[in-house]
């Protein structure tokens, strides 16, 4: 009775298999004798899983759903193939596969990558669970047996986990010359604008002069060291993970130096466990990620601002700004308002993965599947806002009378008649206080500093000299600025060339 039920099951799974190759469009091939047994032919099915020779029941379509990240994960496609071609000549030189065997391979891995690198349409109705078995399943399509050897060594484990290396390193190259295009941009707008001079600000309220290209260049060391971080994180993330197969590492004589040579990686992971369950490497990213998206946040906010007519400094283009749908007069600056909004959401994504990775214990835990939404919306929304924000700069127009304006009234060069009073001998806090009652007596005049008479300052003090009002001009409040780091013509003039350089 017991042989009749297994007798029957199998009979009911072969008819399951050619329901499965109907439904396929795949004419089903009877067995000849000797060949392949029929159940195992059953994972040549396009939705074949990974891993399903442990289990009997049917897999619940709403988990199965759930379960897959094919939907997202195909992006590690072209890295997946590459890796798995470096993965085939490792198994050939432990002599796992033959040359025939690995040649077979690698012509059909080159095969699948030239057809998903065509068309996008390749990558339709795939209904397994990731990029890992969309390629297994392509590849025995195209292989056979030899197709099912390649997995030979290694797990889905340190798989991904060497693709999304491979992937985020050849994205953070994108970015930083992203970043790199960006900072050009500001240098062009600087030097654009050469001579204009803008109010600088702290607490928001008006400070001292400055030059508008000395501000241009604030937001370019911002952005510099983005790039400095991200060749650093660059660096410590190009290990190899490949050969720590599923967390205890492989037991095939693989040569993980060779295959760390092929991917271009500088050296192979030295704990097979931290090797799969670590990601670091996306966290620093994120973080990373979330100070340019700080420092973009930053420019656009003072780009918003100045843009607005109470302060009348920039005028955004048509190219990037928005009208409204009511108010016929308005132009509105969208394009760096929601650069400013999605650096919350590029926050989120580091919230995200923290909170993700702080209880996972060792190894690898499918939570870490929720790595790669986070660090790929991340590229694609840094990439962006970095784009706009080049474009946005590129077509700024600076209405420099009015920010000449700005930066000549409201007791902007009040330090520098403290400075002056100082090199007269005064204490510098003494001097401050003496400063600050002339300005309480300008305000009361309602004029500028410069505009009081000479008598006017010498009763405060009778240090001051008709000199003073060299002193006070708005060039030479600039000029005096002459130390590095200072807002003086000159020494922005050499930081431009600079930083062209650095460039």
């Amino acid at each position: 009775m017991h042989n009749s039920c297994i007798f029957h099951a199998y009979l009911h799974k072969i008819a399951l298999v050619m329901q499965i190759r109907q439904a396929s469009g795949r004419a089903w091939q009877k067995s000849h004798a000797g060949g392949p047994d029929p159940l195992k032919r059953m994972s040549d099915s396009t939705d074949a899983k990974l891993w399903g020779g442990r289990f009997t029941g049917e897999v619940d379509p709403g988990f199965a759903e759930f379960n897959q990240s094919f939907s997202f994960d195909r992006r590690l496609f072209e890295v997946d193939v590459r890796a798995s071609i470096a993965h085939c000549d490792a198994l050939a030189g432990a002599d796992v596969l033959t040359k025939t065997e690995s040649e077979q391979i690698k012509s059909a891995l080159r095969t699948i990558l030239e057809r998903g690198q065509a068309s996008s349409s390749y990558f339709a109705r795939f209904e397994g669970e990731d990029v890992h078995s969309f390629v297994e399943a392509r590849l025995v399509e195209i292989a056979g047996d030899a197709g099912r050897k390649l997995h030979t060594g290694r797990s889905r484990n340190d798989q991904v986990a060497t693709d999304l290396r491979l992937w985020l390193r050849e994205e953070i190259d994108k970015l930083s010359s992203a970043l790199r295009n960006t900072q050009a941009a500001l240098i062009e707008l600087a030097e654009t604008n050469r001579e204009a001079m803008i109010p600088g600000y702290t607490h928001l309220q008006r400070a001292q002069p400055i030059l508008f290209a000395h501000w241009c260049l604030a937001y370019f060391e911002m952005l510099a060291r983005d790039r400095e971080r991200l060749a650093d994180l660059r660096k410590r993330m190009n290990i190899l993970p490949l050969g720590s197969a599923a967390l205890a590492g492989t037991s095939y004589p693989i040569d993980r130096d060779a295959v760390a040579r092929a991917l271009g990686f500088d050296s192979v992971s030295r704990n097979s466990l931290d090797a799969v369950s670590d990601r670091d490497f996306c966290i620093e990213f994120v973080s990373n990620a979330s100070l340019v998206m700080m420092h973009l946040s930053r420019l656009a906010e003072d780009t918003v601002l100045y843009s607005t007519t109470e302060f009348g400094f920039f005028e955004l283009s048509d190219a990037v700004s928005t009208g409204s749908s009511l108010m016929p007069q308005k132009k509105n600056p969208d394009s760096m308002e929601l650069v400013r909004g999605k650096a919350g959401r590029v926050f989120g994504h580091l919230a995200a993965l923290l909170a993700m990775m702080k209880g996972l214990p060792l190894s690898y835990n499918k939570d870490m599947q929720e790595d790669k939404g986070a660090v790929f919306d991340t590229v694609d929304s840094v990439k962006a806002c970095l784009e706009v924000a080049a474009t946005v700069l590129r077509n700024l127009r600076m209405n420099q009378a009015h920010t000449r304006e700005a930066a000549t009234h409201g007791y902007l060069n009040a330090t520098e008649l403290a400075d002056y009073l100082a090199h007269k001998g005064m204490p510098f806090r003494e001097a401050h206080e003496t400063v600050g009652r002339i300005v309480v007596h300008a305000i009361e005049r309602g004029v500028e500093l410069n505009e009081l008479q000479l008598d006017d300052f010498k009763s405060f003090s009778s240090l001051i000299e008709p000199d003073v009002f060299e002193s006070l001009s708005p060039e030479q409040t600039l000029r005096s600025k002459s130390q590095v780091g200072g807002t003086a013509p000159a020494r922005v003039a050499a930081e431009l060339e600079r930083a062209r350089t650095r460039l």
